[in-house]
């Protein structure tokens, strides 16, 4: 156990960081899943702005890598783009 008073709170705001990360993440993931899954092109296409946004947010805040990103980015519009 930490002694010190900044040790006490860094464990606090690591707590608080990890816990906004994944359910970020996790509300991404959900996104990404719901845009894969749909069916019309009207639909997805009206989808992958705010997903893309979403993706790029985890990005900026380094919750996935950059170059992971990039990837998801491409394979949704190569998806959106063929249905």
């Amino acid at each position: 156990m930490a002694n010190h008073k900044s040790a006490l709170k860094r464990i606090r705001s690591t707590e608080t960081k990890y816990l906004r990360n994944r359910y970020q993440h996790k509300t991404t993931r959900n996104a990404i899943k719901a845009l894969r899954g749909t069916e019309s092109k009207k639909d997805a296409e009206a989808q992958l702005p705010v997903v893309i946004s979403m993706i790029d947010k985890l990005a900026k805040r380094n919750i996935i890598h950059n170059n992971k990103a990039a990837n998801l980015k491409s394979k949704l519009t190569t998806f959106v783009a063929g249905l």
